[in-house]
């Protein structure tokens, strides 16, 4: 019995030491805010105040000793998101999480972002303030490597801490450019549809792309298996990062504001996870001043403001990626065919690194067009060569310089000359200042192919026919400077013509553009806090007019009484969002089965794909209005042709029947907060259980839904369930007539170290739509309770 006593003492005090040293450990995990730190490399103390929400306010004597700064604080709150999406577009994912990330590194590691990296870099002009700058950024992120503490991330994937480089950042442009395309999601279906269907099944989709537009003005038989397309979109579901999406923006001119001064509002939609992607900063020195949004391995700002201006992004969607079928050599299938003869294919020899497992070695093959994808993606069963060309790998690229002087622009000329030097991706830069100027620019180096070729299907690699006759001069871009309607705004919407013609590309329906135009239009006298509101907006300015056309097609008398009052909940509907409404929750169930009764028979295993494609988005609008359409037909039927009215009916009675199911008989119950939610994903997170609760953040209620302008984005399927994936990934408002007290919020919190108070603060905030201050008074700054100094390092 002593010996037991004994045993039981020494179990004991043994777990208390491991309880001790446990929470040892996860102390020197934590952040620091607060002290004094030796950093390398700077000429002079460095001031750094975190404010209540964990925004660094960067104070230094020059910018060389500030971005150091701002690249060692970046990376002690950041680090785990910078060495994921540092190792997307270099095909490294493997080497932490096994071989179920091969099929994603062998992808993009083919995509030749790294070997379009190694091109610009040795362009580099290595004297210029944006390359030096970009020095001294990562010479702080890699001091925080050498010094600061290994995030826990790093010790769960067993992953060692590497420094970074310029290719480094260089990677992250290209992978953000990539999955800002749509392309890749679409034109392999488009192509498969016209060759297994035939043209008036395509001919349908396309038309819609002229039709429902509100033109964002300028002033001057067989299946259908689309494997690519399916290959593409399961790859990007399963990164660990945040993927590029859509994005609001709008700027009021003195005269549509209360206070007679610009206000500025942007919330770019970008995939939800956590951390949130964008990384708040402010930096001040005796020469320069911004408030930025850094993405991860950003030295310089997509976003920001200072005393003086104020910027932004949304997506332009122009269409700069394409297809090319090559024409092999019988004779030799190492050579392709061109109009003048045969060319080789240049290999390029490939090796991903896979933890617990052999490395996989492969070889891509590269025609002047770009990579044959087939070789990429072990689901292409297309036995004809298709190359992809990509203008992003194609032309010069000058994102970084672009990034500096518009985070460093002095006048709005400097700032439009910097938007000129975009390529691709293509943005909508939106624009306004103190002296009273607003701008848009559609910014992207735009081009032109022969008269009636469509590049949204696969084009001739071989003819010559179907090559890029010319790239347009920038001054041919869409843009509108201080117009006389006194607004800009972008919302992904249909830009006005260039040169004479609407410029193709894969731009949204123009629900939240026409919403915001209806609210713009609306009044003169806006301030701040309206702005705020509209950001928040819940109130879908299409849907409407979508239900008045499905339910003009519902043979009412054939309903049972529960699907008449759904049908008059319905009618009566004005399109808002709300938790407790129970319209949205009928309106996406019936959208579901109308698609379903229309498409999936034609369609069958590439159904899902299409339904969750800005192609099935742009054709909603239309195809609801069509009495007559090739696709009302239930080619799975013999001897009978189906009409509009007979595939409208089953819809909604198969919607009513679902959510009786789903939500009970009582139709007052299916509330929309019963069905949406949103969970804001980490990495790690995503293998659930006890990890899911520690770096995930929800599931938590939410308002809004599909292309409003609070834009709550998520999945169409069978399951009733709305998921949100994405949507605005920051709200920000600056009124340069009390530009000091502007304000923003985040999804989740600033820090990416889940032992930070700055780890979720903000989530509830964002979700009610509240804000917090961006702070540029230096006063009120220093009255932060948390300061952390860098002196240098002897």
């Amino acid at each position: 019995m002593r010996w037991l006593k004994k045993g039981v003492k020494i179990v004991l005090v043994l777990l208390l030491l491991l309880s001790i040293a446990a929470w040892l450990f996860v102390k020197t995990l934590y952040p620091i805010y607060n002290g004094e730190l030796k950093l390398a490399d700077i000429s002079s103390k460095v001031t750094v105040y975190y404010d209540e929400v964990g925004v660094p306010h960067i104070y230094a004597q020059n910018q060389k000793d500030a971005y150091t700064a701002l690249g060692y604080v970046h990376a002690q709150d950041r680090l785990w998101q910078m060495e994921l999406i540092r190792r997307i577009a270099a095909g490294r994912l493997s080497e932490i999480f096994g071989k179920d990330l091969v099929r994603v590194d062998a992808f993009f590691s083919g995509l030749g972002i790294e070997e379009a990296a190694e091109k610009t870099i040795n362009t580099l002009d290595k004297n210029s303030p944006a390359y030096q700058l970009t020095v001294a950024y990562l010479d702080g992120v890699n001091q925080f490597i050498k010094k600061g503490a290994t995030p826990l991330e790093f010790y769960l994937v067993g992953v060692k801490k590497e420094k970074y480089t310029i290719k480094d950042i260089y990677n992250v442009f290209g992978y953000m450019a990539f999955s800002f395309a749509v392309a890749h999601k679409t034109d392999p279906l488009l192509t498969e549809i016209k060759e297994k269907l035939g043209t008036p099944y395509v001919n349908e989709l396309l038309s819609t792309f002229s039709k429902n537009l509100t033109i964002n003005k300028t002033n001057s038989n067989s299946e259908i298996e689309a494997n690519f397309s399916k290959a593409v979109s399961a790859i990007m579901d399963k990164l660990p990062v945040s993927s590029f999406i859509g994005s609001n923006s709008w700027v009021l001119a003195p005269q549509k504001t209360k206070n007679g001064k610009v206000i500025f509002a942007n919330d770019p939609h970008i995939g939800f996870s956590q951390p949130s992607v964008w990384y708040q900063n402010h930096i001040k020195t005796p020469d320069f001043e911004i408030y930025g949004f850094n993405l991860a391995l950003m030295p310089f700002p997509l976003l920001g403001h200072n005393a003086n201006y104020a910027y932004g992004l949304t997506m332009l969607q122009n269409d700069d990626l394409n297809f090319y079928v090559e024409q092999n050599n019988p004779k030799n299938s190492m050579e392709y065919k061109t109009p003048e003869g045969y060319q080789i294919y240049t290999l390029i020899n490939k090796q991903i690194k896979v933890k617990g497992a052999k490395d996989t070695i492969y070889q891509v093959k590269v025609s002047k067009h770009g990579p044959i994808i087939n070789g990429l993606i072990e689901q292409v069963k297309d036995k004809r060569p298709i190359a992809m060309n990509w203008i992003y790998t194609q032309l010069p690229n000058h994102l970084l310089d672009v990034s500096y002087e518009m985070s460093h622009a002095h006048s709005l000329l400097a700032f439009e000359i910097a938007t000129s030097k975009i390529h691709a991706p293509g943005l909508n830069v939106m624009y306004g200042d103190v002296k009273n100027n607003i701008a848009w620019f559609g910014s992207a180096k735009l081009y032109r192919l022969r008269d009636s070729l469509s590049s949204k299907m696969y084009l001739d690699g071989a003819s010559g026919k179907d090559e890029i006759l010319e790239f347009l001069d920038y001054k041919y871009n869409p843009k509108a400077i201080n117009p006389d309607w006194h607004y800009v705004y972008s919302a992904n919407n249909q830009p006005d013509s260039v040169k004479g013609k609407l410029y193709t590309g894969y731009y949204q329906p123009e629900d939240r553009a026409k919403r915001i135009v209806q609210l713009l239009q609306s009044k003169n006298n806006f301030t701040a806090k309206d702005v705020a509101k509209m950001t928040y907006d819940v109130t879908s300015a299409t849907a409407p007019d979508i239900v008045k056309a499905l339910l003009s097609s519902v043979k009412k008398e054939t309903l049972s009484a529960s699907a008449k009052k759904a049908f008059s909940i319905l009618q009566n509907w004005q399109g808002v969002y709300e938790k407790t409404s129970v319209a949205p929750t009928i309106y996406n169930r019936f959208i579901y089965e109308f698609l379903k009764a229309t498409y999936k028979d034609e369609l069958k295993s590439s159904f899902n794909l299409f339904i969750n494609t800005q192609l099935q988005d742009k054709v909603l609008e239309e195809q609801v209005k069509r009495e007559q359409s090739v696709w009302w037909d239930d080619i799975s039927t013999k001897d009978k042709i189906e009409t509009k009215e007979e595939i409208c009916t089953a819809a909604y009675k198969k919607a009513i029947e679902f959510l009786q199911n789903q939500l009970g008989e009582n139709v007052d119950d299916w509330t929309w907060n019963r069905v949406l939610s949103v969970e804001y994903e980490h990495a790690i997170g995503k293998a659930g259980g006890l990890l899911r609760k520690i770096f995930n953040v929800g599931p938590l209620e939410t308002v809004g839904g599909n292309e409003v302008i609070n834009n709550q984005i998520f999945k169409l399927d069978s399951t009733g369930y709305y998921k949100v994936n994405a949507g605005p990934s920051t709200r920000r408002v600056i009124d340069f007539s009390d530009v000091e007290n502007s304000y923003a919020i985040l999804p989740t919190g600033q820090s990416g170290n889940v032992f930070s108070p700055f780890y979720k603060d903000q989530v509830q905030k964002y979700l009610k739509g509240d804000f917090v201050k961006m702070k540029l008074n230096r006063q009120e700054i220093e009255q932060s309770k948390n300061k952390l100094i860098f002196l240098p390092a002897k």
